[in-house]
């Protein structure tokens, strides 16, 4: 299993307990075909420059390892989650 690092931006009008269920969801998606060894929230932010029309949003950072055919799948959740404004997915170096 490769290790990755995945950081989430969550539009700024979604309130905290939909940040934790959509935390929850991400989690248990990794955890079936991965584990998830480290959650950061990073809290709300200013951004760099304008996401569909935000100026900040919530940053979540998770830490998991998995296999790279997790990550496909991943990346295709995130772009259907109406919430998420923007995310990557990294591999770490070994």
């Amino acid at each position: 299993m490769n290790k990755y690092e995945s950081v989430i931006i969550i539009n700024p009008n979604v309130d905290e307990e939909k940040v934790k269920k959509l935390e929850e969801t991400f989690t248990n998606l990794i955890n079936k075909n991965g584990n998830v060894t480290k959650i950061d929230e990073l809290g709300k932010k200013k951004l760099a420059y304008d996401i569909k029309k935000n100026k900040e949003g919530i940053y979540v950072t998770l830490y998991f390892e998995a296999e790279p055919a997790l990550i496909a799948e991943l990346e295709r959740n995130y772009r259907i989650t109406d919430e998420i404004i923007k995310f990557i997915v990294v591999r770490e170096e070994e």
